[in-house]
């Protein structure tokens, strides 16, 4: 009988010809083979024959394959040896083999998970059901006629916890296969993993480009009249086109793919869930303050870092937004904080004298508590003020919902309100609105004023 040693880019290299207990299997198993020459061959009950995993759509290694051939007509076999790498699928094609595989790994991975946790569940009831002949805590007699179904009973009780416990592990095991199986499609296409592939196929795209010009590329030299440089360039040219075309589809659904374009310094970029100051754009990364300044901060800026003098390089594939310095100053509370600080160490200024507090209107009887006015402050710690800074005046309802919203508030510093604030100029005193809270202000359509007038109270009060 002839054994066939074929290999195509379409269905890889496969073994035909050969019987059990022929010999063959002693030569084919053993790890000297492929590409890496440290492969085994396998058989396939489902192809019939011996095949070289990994081998397809690759071209094969030819000296391996002859080694083979060698080995077999020394333990004489009549041996064919045919290689046709021009034969290949296209990408899309494989692709699209591999996606349906890993659906069909799911459902069979699934199936396994099931048929265990049955098997688990069952043999714990087993278990259970056993044990309730002990529930009251029943002793072996020992001498009694019991006493050897009683032992057996435990015996049979410890081996079925110990097969559902086993089950349950086999099931777990099962079940985290079916998940990875089942993400198989969702981890090839995700964004940022694409770009990243991208970027290296398109690097081995130009290699063999300037290897057909007859240039180095990769630190060697190829031969420009080989033909498989003209199968390399025709398969990366289509998993280029059809990871490109995966990327389009993510940017029609809102992933966006940031660039050099995106950024200049003084912006923030978010990396990694924390927002870091650039400071330099690069061709394919920005360089930020080092991110072990990051612990535990949401924001991390140029300077007064605990490591001011190291770096760090955000790809533009793991950038997930941007921000202008504009839109990342300080909020109000936290400037007026950093004011505060630095007054610190000036005297405080002296209390104006009292004047006749702004008197209460009393409500039309019906008139809801919520409407009435309030007084919304800045309050932090370590305050040296005799009075107390206001920003703005608005409704109590209002008033709630501005200083509920974690943006108002910081490590040192929040928003609070009053609507029994007292005496403007010596118990509180208008601070300055910088801006910087207005989306805050617009997202809860708040509209404040900059001037105090104690609206209505509620009955209760008024009583």
């Amino acid at each position: 009988m002839t054994i066939e040693i074929t290999h195509t880019r379409r269905a890889g290299t496969l073994i035909e010809g050969t019987s059990r207990g022929d010999g063959s299997a002693e030569i084919l198993r053993l790890r000297e083979y492929g590409r890496t020459q440290r492969q085994p061959f396998r058989w396939s009950r489902n192809l019939d024959c011996w095949y070289l995993p990994h081998s397809r759509d690759h071209a094969t290694y030819t000296p391996s394959l002859e080694l083979l051939a060698q080995r077999l007509r020394g333990a004489g076999f009549e041996v064919t040896l045919t290689i046709d790498n021009a034969d290949r699928r296209s990408f899309s094609e494989a692709e699209e083999e591999r996606e349906e595989k890993a659906e069909g790994r799911a459902e069979r991975f699934g199936g396994y998970a099931d048929t265990a946790a049955r098997t688990s569940e069952a043999a714990w009831k087993s278990s259970h059901e056993i044990s309730e002949r002990f529930a009251f805590g029943q002793p072996t007699l020992v001498g009694h006629h019991s006493e050897g179904r009683a032992r057996r009973d435990h015996a049979r009780m410890d081996n079925a916890m110990r097969k559902s416990i086993s089950e349950r592990d086999r099931a777990q095991h099962w079940a985290n296969r079916e998940e990875a199986a089942a993400n198989y499609e969702r981890f090839r296409k995700d964004p940022g993993r694409t770009l990243r592939r991208l970027d290296k196929l398109r690097a081995d795209l130009r290699a063999v480009e300037k290897w057909q010009r007859g240039e180095s590329a990769k630190g060697f030299s190829r031969s420009p009249a080989d033909p498989e440089l003209e199968i390399e360039h025709q398969e990366l040219t289509e998993e280029i086109e059809h990871w490109e075309a995966v990327i389009k589809d993510a940017e029609a659904r809102g992933f966006k793919v940031w660039s050099k374009a995106d950024f200049k310094r003084g912006d923030f970029v978010l990396y990694r869930g924390t927002w870091y100051e650039v400071l330099r754009v690069n061709p394919k990364s920005v360089t930020i303050p080092h991110i072990h300044n990051g612990t535990g901060k949401r924001i991390v800026r140029a300077t007064g870092n605990q490591h001011d003098d190291w770096t760090w390089t955000a790809p533009y594939d793991d950038v997930s937004g941007r921000k202008s310095a504009d839109e990342m100053q300080p909020p109000q509370a936290e400037a007026a904080e950093q004011q505060e600080q630095a007054e610190q160490s000036t005297p405080t200024e002296e209390p104006v004298p009292a004047e006749k507090p702004t008197p209460v209107a009393v409500p039309a009887a019906g008139a809801n508590w919520q409407d009435g006015m309030a007084l919304v402050l800045i309050a932090s710690k370590n305050s040296r003020r005799s009075r107390k800074r206001a920003l703005w005046a608005m409704t109590r309802r209002e008033a709630q919902a501005v200083c509920g919203d974690p943006r108002t508030s910081g490590r040192s510093y929040m928003l609070t309100w009053t609507d029994r604030p007292g005496v403007e100029g010596a118990d509180w005193e208008w601070t300055p609105d910088n801006g910087s809270l207005d989306p805050v202000l617009s997202d809860l359509g708040v509209t404040p004023r900059r001037e105090w007038t104690a609206a209505a109270q509620a009955p209760a009060e008024a009583a």
